[in-house]
């Protein structure tokens, strides 16, 4: 293999693919970068046999070929490098670089010992706008449950229906859903539903959230590959291909409230840092209590703890529905929060053991369910 090509094409693309490289003492090769280079086309390899990320662009071939070597030490080496243009070139399992007046050497393993990154044979794709579904996938994402008894709720749920996508994710004392429509209504055969693993969708929204235009998502069986193409070109630049998760996710819809007892219009910044100082309170449990008063046109916002001392604040709201009063755990009401950009939230109560709803005011697309602390 020789190619010449430039240092910062050549940076942005390990950049991609090395964030999915951890320490693997069973498997060293896992730790490793494959390049391949055919016809005009460098490209990078990189997987933990659950995730595997590959990015193309376009280099002065002048032999084709492929190496596979460590891929945080090359991204370490590439980024402390001064020169605009590199020439790489392998010999005898080891990678050549020549920068400028200088040579360095990075020492290979053999290409057949890295792991085959499996091809989704699909030729049915589904187009959605990259920093939109991102943006979307990144209002769900925290909310899985870190669990291994229940793997199906330890991923995102993807719905694929004719107008719509669905993203949700929950860990049963939270719940997330999220609705993106589609320019461009969907095909029978491509009405599809997946759990992804949290990590892979993490890394969606790593990769895919400053990136313009639209990507296409392939389904299969077990996997799911998400692409997005190449400026001015039909080849690709970025795909990701991920595992999916087996199993039936629960019926979550039933979860959400249809109705209420207590409908509350908030400024969202005011109850966010009322709720913030409260918690200051109660480190140790984080229990809030809310008190909505529809008379007064208020909710109160009340925490304590012995060794600390108490806290209570008033709150302007409008109110329907009547007076009651609710505990919630800070972080979950916190979490809900930041992923509402409305001026405005709406909170909606259902007594002291029902699920509470939050949700942006005039954005009927995010919903945001968490369920009270009950008190014995």
């Amino acid at each position: 293999m020789k190619v010449i090509l430039l240092k910062e094409n050549f940076k942005k693309g390990l950049a991609v693919v090395e964030k999915i490289i951890g320490k693997n003492l069973n498997l060293p090769i896992l730790n490793n970068i494959l390049i391949n280079l055919e016809k005009s086309f460098l490209n990078l390899n990189t997987t933990d046999l659950e995730i595997a990320i590959k990015y193309w662009f376009l280099v002065k071939t002048e032999k084709e070929g492929n190496i596979t070597v460590p891929a945080k030490f090359l991204y370490n080496f590439i980024s402390s490098l001064s020169d605009e243009k590199l020439t790489l070139e392998t010999k005898d399992q080891t990678l050549y670089i020549y920068h400028g007046k200088n040579t360095s050497q990075i020492k290979g393993q053999a290409v057949e010992e890295f792991p085959i990154i499996p091809k989704i044979k699909s030729k049915d794709f589904i187009e959605i706008k990259s920093p939109l579904f991102s943006k979307g996938l990144s209002q769900v994402v925290d909310f899985c449950a870190l669990t291994q008894v229940r793997p199906e709720i330890s991923g995102v749920y993807f719905n694929f229906q004719k107008d719509r996508v669905q993203l949700a994710a929950t860990d049963s004392f939270k719940l997330a859903e999220k609705t993106l429509l589609f320019e461009k209504p969907l095909t029978q055969s491509q009405e599809y539903s997946f759990i992804l693993p949290q990590k892979a969708a993490r890394e969606i929204i790593n990769i895919f959230s400053e990136k313009e235009g639209k990507m296409k998502i392939y389904f299969s069986s077990n996997q799911v590959m998400f692409e997005y193409p190449m400026q001015e070109t039909p080849h690709p630049q970025i795909q990701l291909i991920s595992r999916l998760i087996e199993g039936e996710y629960p019926n979550y819809q039933e979860i959400i409230p249809k109705k209420y007892e207590s409908r509350i219009v908030l400024k969202k910044e005011e109850f966010l840092n009322q709720i913030k100082t409260a918690s200051l309170f109660n480190k140790k449990t984080n229990e809030i209590q809310i008190n909505v008063v529809p008379k007064e046109k208020k909710i109160e916002i009340s925490s304590q703890s012995p060794e600390l001392g108490e806290n209570q604040s008033g709150l302007p709201a409008k109110i329907e529905g009547k007076e009651t009063k609710v505990a919630f755990n800070s972080r979950f009401l916190v979490d809900g929060l930041l992923n509402i950009k409305s001026e405005e939230v709406i909170l909606e109560l259902n007594g002291e053991e029902g699920p509470a709803v939050l949700r942006p005011i005039g954005d009927q697309s995010y919903t945001f369910v968490v369920m009270p602390i009950k008190n014995n």
